[in-house]
């Protein structure tokens, strides 16, 4: 399997992780973050053409959500991170910032739900769905999710570890699982699915799905320093694959390099987004800039 690059759809602002929630005639509905003059983050919204992203329909007006009041969990920002139909529902699993004086921020899942096929967003609660706990020390960042025999697998960002290296205060962080039977209760198992190896500083925003029989996990990978400008450290997405969502095994193929030809991604390509649409399979991702460049995206050959 190969990715074909179809390039840069959308860059008029810093568009953050992009989610892609398919379930809507005719388009597909492409979430995203950004940030206005360095304030918090807030997701936005913009569709494109089903099964032709490039072309742009419309551009939706505002941030769907606010940040919480001060002192939540969700003060700092808001940062959408998947998308489940539920029903007639649309559960939309947000990142929440907050600030700290000992590392520079910390995370936890919330949820907003949609009753008018996404016109309308509601938080769920005024606290987070999936936090830091007895069974999850870390803070919990980005997740897929899957179904199997009525039982929901989460793959989530879990940081465990700050380092100061270079100056620098940094997140040391990978995939672990965790499950749910209602989408809202989540169960760390504290196993890990995709593990940093000698170098490897994160392990970022995984998309996971079944195909051809197995399931595939992509996920967005980085050196632990200089990371930012040097394409040498910066973040690939990578993919592993697994026969029962629990072991997964890391291969060398049907990843994404950057272009070094390209003036958007010639230094990073992460947070992939993967799903299927008419038996073709697509990936959204981010370029340079952790998304500072907009969103592309690629056709799995």
């Amino acid at each position: 399997m190969e990715w074909i690059k179809k390039g840069n759809i959308f860059n008029a602002c810093h568009a953050q992780v992009p989610i892609v929630d398919t379930y809507h005639d005719g388009f597909w509905r492409v979430y995203y973050s950004k940030r206005e003059n360095r304030g918090p983050s807030k997701p936005y919204f913009f569709d494109v053409e089903a099964g032709n992203p490039s072309n742009i329909l419309r551009h939706g007006e505002g941030p769907i959500l606010e940040p919480g009041e001060r002192g939540s969990f969700d003060w700092a920002g808001v940062m959408p991170t998947e998308i489940w139909q539920v029903g007639q529902l649309k559960y939309l699993y947000y990142i929440g910032w907050a600030n700290r004086i000992d590392v520079p921020y910390h995370n936890n899942l919330g949820l907003a739900v949609s009753k008018d096929g996404g016109q309308t967003w509601e938080k769920f609660s005024t606290g987070p769905v999936f936090a830091t706990s007895h069974r999850e020390p870390g803070y919990v960042g980005t997740i897929s999710i899957i179904e199997k025999d009525n039982l929901y697998y989460g793959y989530y960002l879990s940081c465990r570890k700050w380092e100061e290296l270079n100056g620098r205060i940094e997140p040391i962080y990978d995939i672990k699982i965790a499950t749910s039977e209602n989408l809202i209760d989540w169960t760390p198992l504290n196993i890990t699915a995709i593990g940093l190896e000698d170098g490897e500083g994160g392990i970022s925003k995984a998309s996971v799905l079944a195909l051809n029989g197995q399931y595939y996990l992509w996920y967005a990978i980085r050196k632990s320093t200089n990371y930012r400008e040097d394409p040498a450290n910066s973040y690939r997405i990578k993919c592993a694959v697994s026969s029962d969502l629990i072991v997964w095994t890391k291969i060398e193929t049907s990843g994404l390099d950057i272009s070094p030809e390209s003036t958007w991604e010639n230094i990073m390509v992460e947070y992939p987004h993967v799903f299927t649409h008419n038996e073709s399979t697509y990936m959204f991702y981010n370029g340079n800039g952790f998304g500072e460049t907009g969103i592309g995206f690629a056709e799995l050959s």
